[in-house]
């Protein structure tokens, strides 16, 4: 999508512009996909839908409409995004299909719901409650004190693999233990859901990946890799996870290598790269609409450069220059909406931070500065909106990126706050929009914005985060992390602790104490 614009040789004022929007039919997604309720109690039903055009969400219950039914009992919320079903009944027993259509398609799925008192649980009941929830919808936190899973709703820790807890198929401990240090700790560095299935974290001072089983709880297995394993990233469309080693602290032998079909969890092998000097590596996340991605991209902090690579064949295809702008490449971000890469820019040999650089995606031309937007780029799962955070000013800007790729500046804010981590959440009250919350290198406070009013509040006092020089592996010292395209509540860890926020209220949930440098977390949503 774009203008295309043709002009006269010789006659630049003389041209024609082509404006094409590429229109999506809608994907949809239903959570949950089976619910059991006890009567008096209330349901909710979760849809969500993108396309281009955004999609119109209607609700059927058992193939019959719901709109005219809708009452103080039954209410859509959300533009349709949630069916709310308050004091149910056993007549509220049924199959839900939530229907989103657009000029170009339409799409659909079912949310089954069933009524019935506890005494008369069926099998449909046993499966959600027991195994449904007993290792789904978790975060998995990796402390110094081993692994913590915690069910964020009630707060409450399912499940802790202490140090010493030994490897399925290895029977080594976990974590070893340092000689002349009393305390048994662990030491991670980056971790990566695998379809639900594994989780693959790295151990940086043991040069190894392990393995743990989601359904099982329990760490499978072990994968020596070159020494200093800093970075996991997962290819989703390849079944591919990407490692890149530092080769020591000081990230003088740096090396990436890949593991191919990673969610099969059996005889995994690795395919070393030929990629020199890496700094840093970039995927671009799938989403609904873009469910495969081809090329990644590689850069080194000290040169001008991006090699973009093909991730199935692991071979890099060009490089990219970015010498006329000075910009030395620090993080990226990529909207499909446009199709547009954001390069975060610093020059050469200092710290001067300069406008991020907006490279196009179908021709891997530089297209021109962003503005005078700087910093880290952060963009919404829909491609929507494109928050900057610059750590050195404090500013936090927000642009949005139109169906026909126009990016405009919504908002321009000005904090005291040294932005740590952004991560986004989707509104609770109205469809297509999101809030960020951002967390802070130094202060205890959490910012918390809405998009769609720029209402602005702060979350106070969520204790000191773990000091960067804790914190080798990224600029990242104090994470903030989402639970998912349905979830509701979001993680920060500090330094000795872990606060949980309800991000349908905007509040503080509740701290989960003893858990110290807890700064590599991975939610697990519907196993």
């Amino acid at each position: 999508m774009g203008n295309y614009t043709c002009h006269a040789y010789g006659y630049e004022d003389l041209y024609q512009t082509h404006i094409l929007q590429v229109n999506v039919p809608p994907v949809i997604r239903v959570y949950p996909e089976t619910q059991a309720q006890e009567p008096g109690v209330s349901a909710s039903l979760k849809c969500h839908a993108e396309g281009i055009p955004n999609p119109k969400i209607t609700w059927l219950k058992n193939g019959i409409d719901i709109m005219p039914k809708l009452s103080k009992q039954l209410t859509l919320i959300a533009n349709g995004s949630e069916l709310h079903i308050s004091n149910v009944r056993y007549e509220d027993t049924g199959a839900y299909t939530c229907i989103a259509k657009n000029e170009v398609g339409v799409d659909e799925d079912i949310s089954s719901l069933f009524i019935e008192d506890s005494a008369r649980k069926t099998l449909a009941n046993i499966l959600w409650r027991e195994e449904g929830l007993s290792v789904g919808n978790m975060f998995y936190v990796f402390s110094d004190d081993g692994i913590t899973i915690i069910q964020p709703r009630e707060c409450e820790i399912r499940r802790q693999i202490k140090p010493s807890e030994r490897i399925l198929t290895s029977y080594e401990e976990m974590c070893r233990q340092t000689e002349g240090d009393p305390d048994q700790l662990c030491l991670w560095s980056s971790a990566i859901n695998v379809r639900e299935k594994y989780i693959f974290v790295s151990q940086p001072n043991q040069n190894r990946v392990l393995i743990i089983d989601i359904p099982m709880q329990k760490v499978k297995q072990t994968i020596q890799v070159d020494p200093y394993p800093a970075k996991l990233l997962y290819d989703k469309s390849h079944d591919q996870v990407w490692i890149l080693s530092w080769g020591d602290i000081n990230k003088s032998h740096p090396s990436l290598q890949v593991i191919s079909e990673a969610s099969t969890g059996e005889g995994l092998h690795i395919i070393r790269t030929d990629f020199k000097d890496v700094d840093d590596l970039f995927i671009p996340p799938t989403n609904l609409i873009i469910n495969h991605i081809r090329f990644g991209f590689i850069f080194n902090k000290s040169k001008p450069l991006i090699h973009k690579i093909d991730l199935e064949t692991v071979t890099e295809i060009k490089t990219i220059s970015l010498k006329n702008t000075s910009c030395i490449p620090m993080n990226m971000a990529y909207s499909h909406l446009g199709g547009y890469y954001f390069v975060q820019c610093k020059a050469n040999n200092s710290l001067t931070t300069l406008s991020q650089v907006i490279i196009d995606s179908v021709t891997d031309t530089i297209i021109g500065v962003n503005g005078d937007i700087t910093g880290t780029p952060y963009v919404s799962s829909d491609g929507r909106f494109l928050v900057s955070t610059d750590a050195v000013n404090g500013q936090i800007r927000v642009q949005t990126i139109t169906f026909q790729g126009e990016i405009k500046l919504i908002y321009d804010l000005q904090t005291n706050l040294q932005i740590s981590d952004v991560t986004f959440q989707s509104s609770f009250t109205e469809s297509n929009q999101y809030y960020i919350y951002a967390a802070s290198h130094l202060q205890t406070d959490v910012l918390f914005v809405e998009l769609s009013s720029g209402r602005v509040d702060m979350l106070k006092n969520l204790k000191d985060p773990v000091a960067q020089k804790n914190w080798p592996w990224n600029e990242k010292n104090r994470i903030i992390k989402d639970s998912g395209l349905f979830g509701q509540y979001i993680l920060t860890p500090a330094k000795d602790s872990l606060f949980l926020i309800n991000g349908r209220q905007s509040v503080l949930h509740c701290e989960v104490s003893g858990i110290r440098r807890g700064n590599t977390v991975v939610w697990v949503g519907e196993v």
